[in-house]
């Protein structure tokens, strides 16, 4: 083995592409002769040496022996300039001057820059330092110096790593922040060699828990047992693992006095019973430390004053917030169980009322608990109700679980705890709080006495006890799969739970069976969201709701006036404070029957309620609803904001099932606007998605928007392959509620690609094949539906199958049509057809009026591809089309409309055939106008004229 195989490769980082960047910008000027300094400012366990040590095998890989590279020893701090001694005696050779004699001169920062540069003469030099915080103070002083010493031609680059970057102040800083989750998650696979055998929940707890740094995240994984990964054992709470991560955040402390610990053990305390991120009431700390015999002006300092507390907290405004959330982590930690106690139960009586206990008192005494409390479980059980957000009741109720005694009983408030994570919007919270509805009894307090198991159970439970725990989590796990998984196995979870809750808890049966409606809707499986829907009582507490119901299973069974009669009475009730979920409904009933105008009004307004009032977990579908609607109505920019929206907010509460729905909605968006790429990107991604997880609605909306883009593109060939399963019988049929919607583009593509066999001028096509049979299919679909766009839709798609006689009657119909209903998009491409038409009659002087109507309609709608087209056309018709300035100035100015048009396409690399398609003209015409297109070019192939486009 050589020398150089038995160099080791640095380990992979993730999330820190920006980070690595600027270590390699400094090796690089580095590498040329150049100098600088960078300053890794990170708390402990962030990522900082990793990154040193990338650097440090960067350079050595490239320049050997040009490396001084040294980690600081605590046990040294105290030793002045034993900090610079270790640094020079990491040389690689020897030294101008020897370490001691350095250390002895009168001005060690003085001497230190000139000895920098005398070891960088012959080779560039890289000067490492790891946890610079942990020097001596003179060793910082003499370094930080040199650093802002040494000039940009000096061939040093001096890369210091620390956790207080207030010493080198005046360098450049490099701050690496928390691991996001895909980081975090991909560093988890990395430790456990893949995630096969990584249970989801489990995961999911410790990207959450470790905060993004990648050394907790070490530590918790390296205490896990193979079954606890697996999910086959439960976890321990708290998870063990991180100590020494948060002794390394506590010894960033060590030196302020027992009062100032007081004050941050106060203030850690006091955020407990606060939503994450918000911090502590700085005036009930305050009131807190003069209860504990503290100054109140050495309070005041210490919250006012960062440097009296080594800069761990921070004031702003009534708030007091730690530096690092792990900060506050290690403060609780390191304090003994009883002062840690002590200081919940004082908080607690300061926040104590004469009325009730409040949830932040409850939660304070929870804190303080030493063990098992029943009482103040119930307490807290009974606290979390509104006006307390979701996040907090989860909190509440999760805390109350781990006081709990009874092992039912618990596993029914983690249960609960997880529903209302769920409802904040947190999906990883929800499942590590599920997967403790049978675990062992947790640890209460933050590292204080074990609370004590439950008596053990001799013989079965009873049925009643085990259904109240075994169907919530159920539930909650159907839910949760609906959002996130395949929407066939949420079907049979939240069937299963609606037969648990039934017998004891009728509403929780009924919220179950909504579920597993929604999830055979998503599925397109109309048998079985019929099936689900006929199993909602009709006697339910909510009359709304039972309409509704029975409504759709009318329309769905085939009595569409019985159907549309109950939709309708529910869309006239709908209130404007109505609840989200009962506005969401009415929304889909608006659909169903077509009223586009009244599906936006009320998406509207049930985006309003969530937004007002929640819960989190309903603004991704909200927002699709609203999208949807909008698309409908063919208001194409409101769709697409509403949509981006909606797609930051599914990301953000994890429901990728949501994000493929409305993937599908900006590919039919960008389809309508032209953007092809676009299309793709967010067609491929609801795939990608609707594939795994069996959304068919979404894989059917965005196969539609794939092949409306081809046809804007002038390939009618490519859209009528996409869309003839959907629209026609077989096992590939697309969703039972939205495969209408695509057929008349099915049938403009059909007729289109059947031209292509016709002879030139008004020959008539070839018969559409299967389109016939989907226009009878949407002519009874626009008879019962309101949709105002159906009437214009199905005139349209006659005029395309009509014989020459009776076409124009039919185009004529369908403008009246469009007339009525609006909508510029629908109405452009009815005359942008009927201006083809016109044109292949050689009525050229005819089709210009409806080619111009369309070609402004379609830039009134932005969309750019439609309008390129449609200019085309209207050029060929022997109209002048402003092309731009640019244009005018390029060979093509020469050219006549059609032979402009051709030679476009063929620079493609569109064949002739292809190009009569588009064109609508025979193939015998294209080779015509092609040859006069190569003689007024000067070009002789198909080739030289691509390149000279292309310039």
């Amino acid at each position: 083995m050589t020398s150089s195989t038995t160099v080791r490769t640095p380990l992979r980082l993730y999330g820190r592409g920006s980070e690595l960047a600027a270590l390699e910008a400094l090796l690089g000027r580095l590498w040329t002769g150049r100098g600088g300094a960078l300053v890794v400012a990170a708390p402990p366990g962030q990522g900082r040496t990793a990154l040193l040590r990338q650097a440090v095998a960067r350079h050595a890989a490239r320049c050997p022996d040009a490396v001084l590279d040294v980690t600081a020893a605590p046990a040294e701090q105290r030793l002045p300039h034993s900090g610079l001694h270790a640094l020079l005696c990491s040389a690689p050779g020897p030294l101008p001057l020897p370490p001691e004699q350095v250390l002895r001169s009168g001005s060690v920062p003085a001497v230190l820059p000139g000895l920098l540069r005398e070891l960088a003469r012959y080779r560039p030099l890289l000067v490492c330092v790891d946890d610079a915080h942990r020097w001596d103070g003179a060793s910082r002083a003499a370094l930080a110096f040199a650093a802002r010493r040494l000039g940009a031609d000096s061939g040093v680059a001096v890369l210091i790593s620390t956790a207080d970057e207030t010493e080198f102040a005046g360098l450049p800083v490099l701050r690496p922040g928390p691991l996001d989750d895909d980081a975090a998650s991909a560093v988890l696979d990395r430790f456990t060699r893949g995630a096969d055998h990584v249970e989801p929940a489990v995961r999911g707890e410790l990207v959450r828990e470790a905060a993004g740094n990648p050394s907790l995240l070490a530590g918790l994984l390296a205490r896990l047992t193979p079954g606890q990964l697996a999910g086959r054992t439960p976890l321990s709470y708290p998870l063990p693992g991180a100590e020494s991560v948060l002794q390394a955040h506590a010894a960033l402390l060590d030196g302020l006095s027992p009062q100032t610990w007081t004050v941050l053990l106060l203030a850690a305390a006091a955020a407990e019973h606060e939503p994450d991120g918000i911090g502590s009431d700085a005036a009930l700390v305050l009131r807190a430390g003069v209860r504990a015999g503290l100054d109140a002006d050495l309070v005041e300092r210490v919250l006012l004053d960062p440097a009296a507390t080594a800069r761990a907290l921070q004031h702003t405004g009534e708030r007091v917030h730690f530096r690092h959330p792990l900060l506050r982590r290690a403060v609780l930690h390191r304090a003994l169980p009883t002062h840690r106690r002590a200081a919940h139960d004082m908080l607690a009586d300061l926040l104590a009322g004469a009325g009730a206990p409040s949830l932040p008192e409850l939660v304070q005494r929870a804190c303080a608990a030493p063990g098992h409390d029943e009482a103040l479980a119930r307490q807290l059980a009974a606290g979390a109700v509104a006006p307390v957000p979701h996040a907090g009741r989860a909190s509440a109720l999760a805390r109350a679980a781990t006081l709990t005694v009874d092992g039912t009983r618990r596993g029914t408030r983690f249960a609960a705890a997880a529903e209302q994570a769920r409802l904040a919007g947190d999906a990883d919270r929800a499942r590590a709080l599920l997967a403790r509805v049978h675990g062992p009894g947790p640890a209460s307090g933050h590292g204080g006495a074990s609370a004590p198991d439950p008596a053990p159970v001799r013989g079965p439970a009873p049925a009643h006890h085990r259904a109240s725990a075994h169907g919530p989590a159920q539930c909650v796990r159907g839910l949760l799969l609906l959002r996130d998984g395949p929407v066939a196995d949420a079907r049979e979870a939240l069937l299963t739970a609606a037969a648990l809750l039934l017998p004891h808890d009728p509403p929780g049966a009924l919220e179950a069976l909504l579920g597993a409606a929604e999830a055979a809707w998503a599925a397109g499986d109309a048998p079985a969201y019929l099936d689900v829907m006929r199993r909602v009582p009709p006697t339910a507490a909510d009359p709304a709701l039972a309409r509704h119901g029975a409504g759709m299973c009318a329309v769905l069974g085939g009595r569409t006036a019985e159907g549309h009669a109950l939709l309708r009475r529910n869309l006239d009730a709908a209130r404007s404070d109505g609840a989200p979920a009962e506005l969401l409904r009415a929304v889909v009933a608006a659909l169903v029957l077509g009223e586009v105008d009244t599906a936006c009004r009320t998406g509207a307004r049930a985006l309003a309620a969530v937004r007002s009032t929640g819960p989190d977990v309903l603004l991704p579908k909200a927002l699709e609803h609203l999208a949807h609607a909008e698309l409908r109505a063919g208001r194409h920019a409101r769709a697409r904001a509403h949509a981006t929206e909606g797609l930051q907010a599914a990301r953000r509460t994890g429901q990728p099932n949501t994000a493929a729905h409305l993937h599908a909605v900006l590919a039919l968006v960008a389809s309508v606007e032209g953007d092809a790429a676009a299309c793709t990107a967010h067609g491929d991604a609801a795939l990608a998605g609707a594939g795994p997880h069996g959304l068919l609605q979404a894989a059917t909306l965005a196969t539609w928007a794939r092949a409306r883009t081809e046809l804007s593109r002038g390939r009618p060939a490519d859209a009528a392959a996409r869309l003839a399963p959907l629209v026609r019988p077989g096992p590939r049929r697309g969703h039972f509620a939205t495969r209408m919607l695509a057929v008349p583009c099915y049938v403009e593509a059909a007729v289109l690609r059947g031209r292509a066999d016709a002879g030139p001028g008004g020959a008539r096509p070839a018969p559409a094949d299967g389109a016939a049979e989907a226009v009878a299919e949407f002519a009874l679909w626009a008879d019962r539906s309101a949709d105002p766009q159906a009437p214009a839709q199905l005139a349209r798609c006659r005029a395309l199958l009509a014989p020459p006689d009776e076409a124009a009657a039919r185009y004529e119909e369908a403008l009246a049509h469009h007339d009525r209903a609006g909508g510029d998009f629908e109405r452009a491409r009815t005359q942008l057809l009927y201006g083809q038409w016109l044109r292949r009659r050689r009525r050229t002087r005819e089709a210009r009026g409806p080619l111009r109507d369309a070609l402004v309609s379609f830039e009134r709608c932005a969309a750019r591809t439609w309008a390129e087209r449609a200019g085309g056309e209207l050029r060929a018709a022997g109209e002048a089309v402003d092309a731009g300035p640019a244009a005018q100035e390029t060979p093509l100015a020469t050219l006549t409309p059609q032979q402009h048009r051709i030679a476009r396409y063929v620079a493609e690399g569109v064949t002739n055939r292809e190009v009569a398609v588009r064109l609508s003209v025979s193939p015998r015409t294209v080779d015509h106008h092609l040859r006069n297109v190569f003689a007024a070019l000067g070009v002789r192939s198909r080739m030289e004229l691509a390149r000279l486009l292309g310039r």
